[in-house]
Order: C-alpha cells, then sequence, then structure tokens
C-alpha cells in the first residue's frame, strides 16, 4: 500500500492498540480514534520514535457527528486514508429475555451502526481522492458465523452476523462501482483483551471459571493478521479470515 496513511477505531487498548503499534512501526500514519484521549496520547508518546506516527483523536464511535468529523479531520490533516480498521466493539452481560434496551442499543450502536458509518465515510473519502487498493477491515468475531453456547451473550452474536452480512454487502457494492477497494472480515475466537473484565462479565462465577482455563489470542495476533491483509497484492482480496486459538472448543 503506497500511502500508508489508516484510521483505527478503538485504538486505546486490546486489539486497537496493537494494531496501531503494528501500524506505526511499519510506517503508517494513523489517526487513532477512541474515547479515552488520555491513553492514546500515551501511546504516540511511546510510538514516537518509531518511522510511523500516531495521530490520537477522542471519538465516541455511537455518534455519528464524532465519525463525521474524525475522518474530516484526518483527511485535512494527515492525508487521504487508505486503511480503514473497524475495531471498536462491545458486549454487555445479560440476556434476551431479562436485557435492557439500552444495553442492546449500545451494543449495535457500536458493534453495526457506528462501523456502517465509518465504512460509508471511508470509502467516500478513499474514492474522492481516487485513492489506489484501499481497504477496509471489519474486526469480526466466531460469533458472527455461529453462535457459541457460552452464558449471557445476548444480542452480542447477532450484531456479529451484521458485520459478516455488511462486510459481503461493501464487496458487492464495490464491484458494482467497478473499485479496487477492498473490503476484508477477520474473525478472532477469544482474544486476552479488557473487554471481559471491563464490560462486567467476570463478575458473574460461571463466565469467570469459563475465562479462566480458556485458550486465548493475543491482541497481536490479530494486529498481525491485518498487517498480512494489507501486504496482499492488489488482486487478491481476502474476504474472511477466522483465527482461533489451539484447543478453542466453541
Amino acid at each position: 500500500m503506497t500511502k500508508k496513511i489508516a484510521i483505527v477505531t478503538g485504538a486505546s487498548s486490546g486489539i486497537g492498540a496493537a494494531t496501531v503499534k503494528a501500524l506505526v512501526k511499519n510506517g503508517y500514519k494513523v489517526v487513532g480514534l477512541a474515547r479515552r484521549i488520555a491513553r492514546l496520547e500515551a501511546l504516540a508518546q511511546e510510538l514516537k520514535s518509531e518511522s510511523g506516527k500516531l495521530f490520537p483523536l477522542k471519538t465516541d464511535i455511537t455518534k455519528e457527528a464524532d465519525i463525521k468529523y474524525a475522518f474530516v479531520w484526518a483527511e485535512t490533516n494527515v492525508g487521504p486514508i487508505s486503511l480503514l480498521v473497524n475495531n471498536a466493539g462491545i458486549a454487555k452481560p445479560t440476556n434476551i429475555i431479562n436485557g435492557t434496551t439500552s444495553d442492546f442499543k449500545i451494543v449495535f450502536d457500536t458493534n453495526v451502526i457506528g462501523l456502517t458509518i465509518a465504512c460509508r465515510e471511508a470509502i467516500n473519502l478513499m474514492l474522492n481522492n481516487k485513492v489506489d487498493n484501499g481497504l477496509i477491515v471489519n474486526i469480526n468475531s466466531i460469533a458472527g458465523h455461529f453462535v457459541p453456547t457460552l452464558p449471557l451473550k445476548n444480542v452480542y452474536p447477532a450484531s456479529k452476523y451484521a458485520v459478516t452480512a455488511l462486510t459481503e454487502t461493501l464487496r458487492q457494492e464495490l464491484i458494482n462501482l467497478e473499485s479496487s477497494i477492498r473490503v476484508t472480515s477477520i474473525s478472532p475466537g477469544y482474544v486476552d483483551t479488557e473487554i471481559v473484565k471491563v464490560n462486567g462479565f467476570l463478575e458473574y462465577e460461571d463466565i469467570a471459571a469459563i475465562e479462566k482455563i480458556a485458550p486465548r489470542l493475543q491482541a497481536e495476533d490479530i494486529a498481525n493478521a491485518i498487517l498480512y491483509v494489507a501486504s496482499t497484492p492488489s488482486h487478491v482480496q481476502i474476504t474472511e479470515l477466522t483465527i482461533r486459538p489451539v484447543g478453542e472448543a466453541i
């Protein structure tokens, strides 16, 4: 990819932070989007001696105005992006039968609506700037292909099934436009990040017991996969990449 300018959502921790590190170390200028701006600024300081650069930008992926501003800011202050990594995601420990509408809504607003808006903004910028070989990477989940038999998953698998469908729909739309922009879904199994703890899953004994012994990937494993996808020749489109830790049984 000749124009190494990227946007990464959910960039302050986990897969997002690992992806930022990998891209910056490989010469990318990265606009990192997250609500926790202090973490982004600390990450920028950590990476200041690398060949690329991180530009922190406070963004709430559930707010359309924030997303649209971030893409305009990136184009104005950094340049036309060639890569979008839709990593921001959330899960809530509840169920469909007794869950609250607010919990359902935050999952879809983050995992589906925010992702869709970001795809739209990125693709239109790429088209307007005639960016060759633009790439959209959607961080999906194995739960976007089957519903794991785990407790308190509620609407999370439904949101990830939506990402699977959205990725394929985008691929077809881009074919109709005769565009060279590629789109990829990366579906990890369990990744060792803070999402389980931060969202309160470990407060439930049955989930904590499962989590304690579960085989797991590291965030860097997914970041390396993103680098691989981005490094493939322009005629190659990896539409789906599933990555699971050895021994994962679900």
